[in-house]
C-alpha cells in the first residue's frame, strides 16, 4: 500500500450536547416525500409502498450558527427543515424494534436545496445531484442523545425565517417512522455509527436569499441557527 497521494480530509464532527466528545460523520441518507402535506405542496404523492432515499456527501455538512455564502449556481435554493437521527451502533437487517437500539441521538437539521436544478433533473429524469448534493447542503444542529430526548412522539418541528414561521408540523405526521427508515434502509446498506439520517421535511418550504436568519426547532432539542450571506 503506497502513501495517500493528497491530504485526507477528516471526518466532519457535529458537537453532542452534554459530552466533550463529538460525532463523526461517515455518510448522510435523506428520506424524500416523507410529510404527505409536502408531497402535495411540491404536486407529488406519497409512496406508501416503501420509502425513498437520497445520499449526500459528508462534507456537506455545516454547523448550526455558521454564515454561509448563497449556494452556487442557483436562483432558487429552498429550506428544508428536518428530524436528524444519529446512528451509534450498526444496523443491518434490523426489525423495527432492533433499529432503536442503533440509535445514538437527534437533532435539528436543514437540507439545502437547488430547487431549480432539482427541478430540472426531474423533468430529464436524471439524478437530483446537483439540485441536493453541495457544500453546506446539510446544516446541523448539536447532537442530543437519545436518552435525553426521550420517545419520538408528536413533538414540534418547525422553521422560521426572519422570525416568520414557514414549517410548522409534528414528527409524528411522517409517513414513514423513524424505526420503519432504520429498518428498511438496513436492507440496503450495513449502518455504521457516524452515519446520519434526514428523515424528510414538512410542509412550507420555500426559498432563502442573502441576508435571511433561519431558526429551526424541534421540541426538545438544540435549536438550528443559519444565516445566509451573499453569493460568492
Amino acid at each position: 500500500m503506497t502513501d495517500p497521494l493528497f491530504a485526507v480530509p477528516a471526518a466532519p464532527l457535529v458537537p453532542v450536547e452534554g459530552e466533550t466528545g463529538a460525532f463523526p460523520v461517515r455518510r448522510i441518507f435523506c428520506v424524500g416525500r416523507n410529510y404527505a402535506a409536502h408531497a402535495a405542496e411540491m404536486g407529488n404523492e406519497v409512496d406508501r409502498e416503501a420509502p425513498f432515499y437520497f445520499t449526500k456527501s459528508a462534507h456537506d455538512i455545516c454547523l448550526s450558527g455558521a454564515t454561509i455564502p448563497y449556494p452556487l449556481e442557483t436562483r432558487d435554493c429552498h429550506h428544508e427543515m428536518e428530524f436528524v437521527v444519529a446512528i451509534g451502533a450498526p444496523a443491518f437487517r434490523v426489525s423495527e424494534i432492533e433499529a432503536m437500539a442503533a440509535i445514538y441521538g437527534y437533532a435539528c437539521g436543514i437540507d439545502l436545496t437547488r430547487r431549480d436544478l432539482q427541478a430540472a433533473a426531474k423533468e430529464k429524469r436524471r439524478p437530483w445531484d446537483l439540485g441536493k448534493d453541495f457544500e453546506h447542503s446539510a446544516i446541523i444542529a448539536p447532537i442530543t442523545p437519545k436518552a435525553a430526548f426521550g420517545e419520538i412522539g408528536d413533538q414540534a418541528i418547525r422553521l422560521a425565517v426572519d422570525g416568520t414561521v414557514t414549517q410548522d408540523a409534528r414528527l409524528s405526521d411522517m409517513v414513514w417512522s423513524v424505526p420503519e427508515v432504520i429498518a428498511h434502509l438496513s436492507r440496503f446498506y450495513h449502518l455504521q455509527p457516524g452515519d446520519l439520517i434526514y428523515t424528510g421535511t414538512p410542509a412550507g418550504v420555500g426559498p432563502v436569499a442573502p441576508g435571511n436568519v433561519l431558526l429551526g426547532e424541534v421540541d426538545g432539542l438544540a435549536p438550528l441557527h443559519l444565516s445566509i450571506g451573499p453569493a460568492e
